[in-house]
């Protein structure tokens, strides 16, 4: 559900159009919907009654500081996978005791700020990253409380780009050397193993596969406590899916919690959970006015706004949908278009092949679903400053990005 819907015509998001933020802000920008993004967050934890669990949200997924303190305040932790996303969930008011730090890579001075916070948990990728981890610690004369993620090699029936459980993947440890990497860490100075993470993708429309990877992770889980480890706390990552539009309606939060709870009932641990995109993505959209339209070769028809790839990323990095509409009330007619921004690189396409009501220069447009992985995946390519960034209060708004200028472009730099 989203609370981005019409009035006499006109797109709102809850009680402001869309086309008045516009004028007041410019385009393009990203607007979100604090009813949405709350309700969102809400009903998942709904959703795990009967679950020990701490639910901790990806930042990488929506890293602005009012969105992470809104999510502060309904509980939630963070999941984080940089020092910078370190200090911004803190900066956002994020505990540090529920902030576990993920990642194939993590450099030292990055680990040294996250064993001065105290945070909860350290989710180790490799034998490697143990003795990395292990140097730190003890040169900080600290005690890193450790996790080691495991490649449970299950196919969560996603884009490759996002698909991370598969044997062929950087992440995680393979499941066949886990009991050897835990002996190893039970032996490094400076840790403590409290836990056993795994992740298997994201944007996963089955239940299927999650219930794959929690039978092979609480059977591990048992193996690892037989074996002697103090296993605390079970991290069965994120990866639910949201509708964008293009293919399957994924399973609910409900769906999901329910198969999760039957599946993980009576292990002593506790349960942390690393949803992103499912909790954002629909309470964002992209907002961006039309430029012009143009004709290509044989009648291909384009209509080129002022957002571009360097504004959302994701249809160029792996041909994802987005679902687009007019913000005024739609013309009657239409046409099959290309929707495309005005970077310069022929992938700068934004929708493609669409059928959309006739539209000209100076129309507003949205792209829906766009609250996740939009603004966070953002660049200066092409010296284009970033968007602005707007969230909705009912009547009310307020900027919590301010959109970039000419001067911010070429900040640090010296000729």
């Amino acid at each position: 559900m989203n609370h981005f819907q019409r009035k006499r015509g006109q797109l709102y998001c809850e009680d402001v159009p869309l086309a008045e933020l516009a004028g007041e802000v410019g385009t393009p920008a990203y607007v979100y919907s604090q009813a949405t993004l709350l309700r969102h967050a809400r009903v998942f934890r709904s959703a795990l009654r009967g679950l020990d669990f701490l639910a901790c949200f990806a930042v990488k997924s929506a890293p602005n500081l009012a969105l992470l303190r809104l999510l502060a305040g309904e509980g939630y932790g963070f999941d984080i996978v940089s020092g910078g996303e370190l200090f911004r969930a803190i900066e956002a008011g994020g505990d540090p005791r529920r902030i576990v730090f993920s990642g194939v890579g993590k450099r030292a001075d990055e680990i040294a700020a996250a064993l001065d916070a105290r945070i909860l948990q350290f989710n180790c990728e490799s034998e490697e990253e143990l003795a990395q981890l292990s140097r730190v610690a003890v040169g900080k004369k600290a005690i890193a409380p450790v996790a080691l993620r495991v490649n449970p090699d299950v196919d969560a029936r996603t884009h490759p780009y996002i698909a991370t459980a598969l044997a062929s993947s950087k992440f995680g440890v393979p499941a066949g050397r886990v009991r050897k990497a835990y002996r190893l860490a039970a032996s490094l100075p400076g840790l403590h193993v409290e836990g056993v993470a795994c992740h298997i993708g994201s944007q996963i429309a089955s239940i299927r596969p999650f219930v794959e990877a929690a039978a092979k992770m609480r059977e591990l889980v048992v193996r690892l406590r037989a074996d002697g480890h103090d296993i605390q706390r079970l991290d069965m990552g994120g990866g639910l899916g949201v509708p964008y539009g293009d293919g399957p309606e994924p399973a609910s939060p409900q769906q999901y919690g329910e198969a999760l709870v039957r599946a993980l009932k009576g292990l002593p641990v506790k349960v942390l959970l690393e949803p992103g995109r499912l909790l954002v993505a629909n309470a964002g959209v992209l907002l961006t006015r039309v430029l012009l339209t143009k004709e290509g070769h044989r009648g291909r028809k384009f209509v080129v706004v002022d957002a571009g790839m360097n504004d959302l990323l994701r249809p160029a990095l792996y041909d994802a949908h987005h679902e687009i509409e007019a913000v005024a009330r739609p013309r009657r007619g239409g046409a099959i278009v290309d929707v495309v921004g005005p970077v310069c690189e022929s992938s700068d396409v934004l929708a493609k092949r669409r059928r959309l009501p006739p539209l000209s220069a100076g129309d507003l447009v949205v792209l829906r679903t766009a609250g996740a992985y939009g603004m966070a995946m953002a660049s200066q390519y092409n010296a284009r400053p970033r968007p602005a960034e707007v969230l909705v209060e009912g009547r009310s708004w307020r900027i919590i990005r301010s959109r970039e200028t000419y001067k911010d472009l070429i900040r640090g730099e010296t000729t």
